[in-house]
């Protein structure tokens, strides 16, 4: 409270001859905002001053501030320490209340107000709210992020030629060469009262000049005696600024600067822009006059520092709240929130959001908008994204195409390049389609193929095609649509796997893959040939009887067959046996005579 009241009493003495340009309620914001974000009393004056604050209004503040006191019956003391008045009932709650201005909360309800019925509950209870506000949107939006990359500083850079439009000021070093006739070099600093006194001709004003027309007033004061001379100013050592950063900044403060500091500097070491803050309006005073307007996007989006001055001792940066922000998503190259100025459209914020991805609906997009009570959808179509203007809350939806074809066949199985085909041109007919993809295999089955094709309401219809008759020309050729599906299949896709089994007593049993004119020798081959404890006296085969055109069942299911052999050889039975699909053969081991068996001892 007494920082306050030190705050107000320093106001009073300074600001005199200014005229009001801030409200009551804007002054009493101001001070609760700054204080809270940490600045000292003599920041917050000096940007008060520049403001225009007057005496008069200072002082019907500070009568306001006393009566609301009394009223509530508070009292300060001379340390600063407020106290309840002992007339007036105080309730535990109220005891733990803050009592000072620091209670206020930004841009709303303050602690000083004409109303003297406001309470002190509802004042905390306002700035709680605003504290969360202030944490920040939890929205990603673009540029907020460019003063927080350690890699980009924006410092600038103090070795380069004298810049001709800088403005010299007390603490700059000013050097003065002389040569031709005569050799002479001053170094000189700026006094406080902007003078320079060059030994021999006395003060010369430089403050408030370019380095330009510096050079040519001291050109002008010392060449009557150095008329043989050339005389020359250069910038030697440069002074140090203090700029005061207000508003929607991380830190917000007053910066000690190099003179060759830029806005961009300045906001990168305050921390960058709040998730409140504007980047597109941001604003720099000189002397109380507002002298540029600094917009991030046109540096970010288009590299150009546009509004990026060099900056002056005691310039004000100021960044107030954004005005419109938009989100955008679906399929754009970047998905987030963009701050819009109000008259920018919808096919700015695309330009914003790098453009649509390849697989963009690009014909119309979706916003929702904040309308009332409810919300509003509106489909802007291609020729209205120019002209429909963004308001703050909008959120735009960019659809992705259809997954559908306009101009696609498809040929599938046997054909040596199954693949998708376009529709149109040398591909028409079903025969074309097959000779794009370089005909059918040697195992196709070509007398009956499938087309799948979509009807109106996109369900199936199957259309057989006869393949062998359309390639040897004796059957009309069928003209493709759309999403027409062909699908030629193999011989063996028409039948189930075929196999032989062989069990018993041969070095590798199992079921192998079935072949035409195999026989009994050659299954066992297959099979790694017989074991020693094999019998050759009998193999036997079994066999299913398949009978397709048999009406009825039979009892009768299989039937077997028993052959001799010799080395492997079928020397009994039918010669030339051939096995047929599915078989079983099964090879028996030899019978051991009992005394022949091994006994242990």
């Amino acid at each position: 409270m007494k920082r306050y009241l030190l705050l107000l009493i320093c106001v009073l003495c300074m600001a005199s001859g200014f005229a009001q340009s801030m409200t009551d309620q804007q002054v009493i914001d101001y001070i609760a905002r700054e204080h809270k974000a940490g600045k000292s009393q003599s920041q917050i004056m000096t940007a008060l001053v520049q403001r225009g604050v007057n005496v008069d209004q200072v002082r019907r503040l500070r009568r306001q501030y006393d009566k609301q006191l009394k009223e509530r019956g508070v009292t300060v003391s001379d340390d600063g320490t407020v106290t309840r008045q002992s007339n007036r009932a105080s309730s535990a709650d109220d005891s733990d209340k803050p009592q000072d201005l620091n209670t206020a909360k930004v841009g709303t309800s303050t602690a000083v107000t004409s109303n003297a019925d406001e309470n002190i509950e509802t004042v905390e209870n306002d700035v709680q709210a605003m504290s969360e506000i202030n944490k920040g949107t939890g929205k990603k939006i673009f540029g907020h992020d460019i003063f927080n990359n350690r890699r980009l500083t924006f410092e600038p850079s103090m070795n380069i030629a004298t810049p001709q439009n800088y403005v010299l000021g007390p603490g700059d070093q000013v050097v003065v060469n002389i040569y031709g006739a005569s050799q002479r070099t001053h170094q000189l600093t700026v006094s406080p009262d902007g003078f320079i006194t060059v030994q021999g001709f006395g003060p010369i004003q430089v403050s408030g000049l370019s380095v330009a027309a510096a050079q040519s007033k001291i050109r002008s004061s010392l060449g009557s005696r150095y008329a043989s001379s050339e005389i020359k100013m250069t910038l030697g050592q440069t002074r140090s600024i203090m700029v005061n950063v207000m508003g929607e900044v991380k830190a917000p403060g007053t910066y000690t600067l190099s003179g060759y500091a830029t806005v961009f500097h300045a906001l990168y070491s305050a921390g960058g822009i709040s998730d409140l803050g504007t980047l597109r309006n941001i604003k720099v005073y000189r002397q109380g006059k507002l002298i540029t307007v600094v917009d991030i996007y046109e540096y970010i989006l288009n590299g150009r520092l546009a509004g990026n001055i060099r900056l002056q001792d005691n310039d004000v940066i100021q960044v107030g709240p954004y005005d419109c922000l938009v989100g955008i998503t679906g399929n754009v190259k970047r998905t987030m929130f963009y701050e819009m100025r109000k008259n920018e459209s919808v096919a700015t914020l695309i330009k914003y959001a790098g453009g649509f991805t390849g697989d963009a609906y690009t014909k119309a997009v979706r916003l929702i908008r904040q309308n009332g009570e409810r919300y509003s959808v509106f489909n802007i179509n291609e020729f209205d994204f120019a002209s429909f203007q963004v308001a703050d809350g909008d959120a735009v939806t960019v659809d992705g195409m259809l997954n559908r074809f306009e101009n696609m066949v498809e040929v599938k199985g046997a054909v040596f390049r199954p693949a998708q085909y376009q529709l149109g041109g040398n591909i028409t007919t079903v025969k074309s389609l097959i000779e794009a993809a370089e005909g059918v295999t040697e195992d196709a089955f070509t007398a009956h193929a499938v087309m799948h094709r979509l009807k109106a309401d996109r369900s199936l219809e199957i259309i057989p095609v006869d393949v062998q008759g359309i390639l040897n020309g004796t059957v009309a050729d069928i003209p493709l649509q759309n999403e027409d599906v062909l699908f030629i299949p193999t011989q063996a896709e028409l039948r189930s796997q075929r196999t032989l089994t062989i069990t018993g007593e041969v070095l590798s049993p199992g079921a192998y893959e079935y072949a035409d004119n195999t026989t009994i020798e050659d299954l066992i081959i297959q099979a790694g040939g017989l074991k020693d404890e094999a019998s050759t006296a009998r193999v036997d085969v079994s066999r299913r009887i398949i009978d397709s055109k048999s009406k009825n069942k039979t009892k009768e299911i299989a039937k077997s067959f028993s052959f001799s052999l010799k080395d492997g050889l079928v020397i009994d039975g039918e010669r030339g046996f051939l096995l047929e699909p599915y078989d079983v053969a099964r090879s028996t081991s030899r019978v051991t005579l009992p005394w022949r068996r091994k006994t242990s001892v």
